[in-house]
């Protein structure tokens, strides 16, 4: 998306203002995750060895920021884009019971975004996993708990409102659920960030089912890497996919806001499936894969939640880098500044 100048946009918040907002948020919207569902903090990697399987792909055509370490024979290190794969594995280590999971911080760089009013250079979101059973790998599994995330998100919303009562709650009382190929249906004609934009628009707050998996016109909604999510098997609606956004209409910028990416995760036989669908068989011979399709790892449900996304639309602020410190272009600083944009 191109950068959205809203007009007469005034800031709610001063910069000061804005950092102790910031600080507030990301105390108290951890903590109520984490007793939500089940989660424990642990403590996580910035980089991780290349070659391992264990970096998240995104789309399959993202650059890791990769550097050499001298100290063990110049192997490559990556900087991480997401969590995604990492954090199944820590289930697996801490031995971690169906139920229960774990949450960090996530800090990565992604060199190839296009700059935006949402997008930057550096990624910070609450990563999260959780061991489940064979019986909860289903849609209704999914979708409680994108509630119980979604109700986290209302109680800060709340909380915002009581600090700062100018503020105003703008979020509807409960998420919308609708899948990929029913907005396809609704709106053949248009593109699917459009659809996205109607669906947003039309219900306040969506969960978006069904990402990657090619729809009934032979594109799939948006790019998923095949081996985190499960996106090729039927859920109990007769549509496939087990995964989705959760994604809010942003009156600031007239424009859908996508605030988490979660999901049921592969089993050994969906990886396998989405891998072949992919044409990247050879990703079997990875670390993690490996572990994967012998049964080594638990099955899981896991996501990442933005923080700076979050904060930004909490605060009701036109440009994320109004709630983090990153890199932007000079012509980006200077619309931003003549619109009244303060960009720390």
């Amino acid at each position: 998306m191109a950068l959205i100048i809203p007009q007469r946009y005034k800031q709610k918040l001063l910069p000061e203002t804005t950092e102790i907002a910031i600080k507030g948020i990301k105390e108290h919207f951890q903590v109520e995750l984490a007793e939500a569902l089940n989660l424990r903090r642990i403590t996580a990697p910035l980089f991780v060895l290349s070659g391992t399987g264990l970096n998240d792909d995104l789309n399959g055509i993202e650059r890791p920021v990769s550097f050499p370490v001298a100290s063990m024979g110049d192997r490559k290190a990556e900087v991480v884009h997401s969590l995604a794969k990492w954090k199944r594995v820590k289930l697996h280590s801490y031995d971690i019971a169906p139920g229960y999971g774990l949450y960090t911080d996530m800090n990565a760089i992604r060199a190839d975004e296009e700059l935006d009013n949402l997008h930057s250079l550096y990624v910070d979101q609450w990563d999260w996993e959780k061991t489940i059973t064979a019986e909860d790998r289903t849609l209704d599994y999914l979708k409680d708990t994108v509630e119980r995330i979604y109700g986290v998100v209302k109680q800060n919303e709340l909380r915002i409102y009581r600090q700062f009562p100018h503020i105003t709650p703008i979020l509807p009382e409960k998420v919308t659920f609708i899948h990929s190929e029913e907005l396809l249906q609704a709106y053949p004609e248009l593109t699917p960030r459009q659809r996205e934009e109607k669906a947003a628009q039309k219900y306040g707050a969506i969960f978006l089912i069904g990402i990657g998996n090619p729809l009934s016109n032979g594109e799939p909604h948006d790019g998923r890497a095949p081996d985190y999510d499960d996106w090729i098997t039927t859920n109990s609606e007769g549509y496939i996919g087990l995964n989705g956004d959760l994604i809010f209409w942003n009156p600031i910028l007239s424009t859908s806001f996508e605030l988490s990416s979660m999901g049921i995760r592969v089993s050994p036989e969906s990886l396998k499936a989405q891998l072949e669908q992919r044409g990247s068989m050879e990703r079997c011979e990875l670390n993690f894969h490996k572990m994967l399709l012998n049964n080594e790892l638990p099955l899981s449900i896991g996501g990442g939640i933005g923080q700076s996304r979050l904060c930004m639309f909490l605060l009701q602020k036109a440009h994320i880098g109004e709630v983090q410190a990153s890199l932007w272009p000079e012509d980006q600083i200077e619309q931003c500044r003549k619109a009244g944009i303060s960009l720390l």
